[in-house]
């Protein structure tokens, strides 16, 4: 049986999910009726210390529904070169919003600085439609799950504010920084002015993903979720598991313990390279074993390892709560035989 890395959106909800949207109680929710999402967008809006939150489909929507509430067709959005709402979402940002996106190099930092804010900036005027919106992403999945510091949260969304610019937070996996650092959700949100996060990758829901704001912002959202086709009617049956889901925050831990062991595993392999993560995203570079990413994600698919190329040389592994520590180690030998293999390869040419 393959071990699946790919992506901790892969999970399989549990029985006790199933059970949960069986029993569920619905009713139409795009006429505000079902009782169960009701209940989880509540329950949502108090964990990241909102006053509203709205259940969607996805986290792409969710960033989508952001970008447009927020920012008027024209505007510009500051967003990381690697953020996942520019790169990852198959330009919504122009298609849904008609917004200009400009880009800043945040490297290691995942987070634009303040000094990067204010260069960054565009003031409206008559010939420039002006900067709308910042976007912050935190885990930052590009840059390998780096789980950024909620100073660092406050101190791009300060200088932004001062701008009078609102901040948006990609918060996909917004729980796996807020256990690898320690920090209370609310507290990590505190300076933005809205706040998306999945409950489908670490948290183990099928689907559905919240995004959070103001009582006035959530209600605006609303009306554009319906408008990007994200208006759902008996949408508890979904809802349920989502509310599951809630509780499996503080077991993100797990799964940061499998992924530093993995890439310890992996970064003893000859031929590999794999930094020690922040969080459930491992980073692989294949370049010293003469590997492309393609080849190597190929050899490990072969050996029964699911990962995914995510550059030239850079492959990405994800634990989850369907990934034991018994699985990562199986995983680290299988890899370690087919690089072997590789080599044997090689040497024989």
């Amino acid at each position: 049986m393959s071990i699946d890395l790919r992506s901790d959106t892969v999970t399989r909800p549990s029985e006790a999910m199933r059970e949960a949207a069986r029993d569920a109680p619905v009713g139409d929710d795009v006429y505000g009726d079902d009782p169960t999402v009701n209940e989880l967008e509540a329950a949502a809006a108090e964990l990241v210390g909102m006053e509203a939150a709205l259940y969607v489909p996805t986290g792409t929507m969710g960033n989508q529904i952001a970008a447009r509430v927020h920012t008027d067709r024209g505007q510009e959005i500051l967003v990381d070169e690697q953020a996942h709402i520019y790169k990852w979402e198959l330009g919504g940002l122009a298609q849904l919003s008609g917004l200009q996106v400009r880009t800043v190099a945040a490297g290691d930092a995942a987070v634009p600085t303040p000094q990067q804010i204010q260069d960054g900036y565009v003031e409206q005027s008559l010939h420039e439609a002006g900067t709308g919106l910042v976007a912050v992403e935190n885990t930052h999945n590009a840059r390998g799950g780096v789980a950024v510091s909620p100073e660092t949260i406050d101190a791009a969304a300060d200088a932004a504010h001062e701008l009078g610019v609102p901040v948006h937070l990609d918060g996909a996996r917004l729980f796996n920084a807020c256990v690898a650092l320690d920090v209370d959700p609310a507290r990590m949100t505190r300076a933005v002015d809205s706040v998306m996060f999945c409950l489908s990758k670490g948290l183990g829901a099928p689907v559905g993903s919240i995004l959070a704001g103001s009582s006035e912002y959530v209600e605006r959202a609303r009306r554009v979720r319906k408008l990007f086709g994200g208006g759902m009617r008996q949408a508890g049956i979904i809802a349920a598991p989502g509310l599951r889901a809630l509780d499996n925050v503080e077991r993100l831990a797990d799964d940061h313990e499998n992924a530093a062991r993995l890439a310890a595993g992996l970064d003893d392999i000859d031929g590999l390279s794999a930094p020690e993560p922040d969080t459930n995203i491992v980073q692989v570079f294949s370049d010293e074993a003469g590997l492309s990413a393609t080849s190597f994600v190929e050899r490990c698919e072969d050996a029964g390892v699911l990962g995914g190329a995510h550059g030239d040389h850079l492959t990405r592994f994800c634990t989850h709560l369907d990934v034991s520590r018994a699985d990562v180690d199986d995983a680290v030998e299988r890899i370690e035989a087919a690089i072997e293999g590789s080599s044997q390869t090689s040497g024989s040419r």
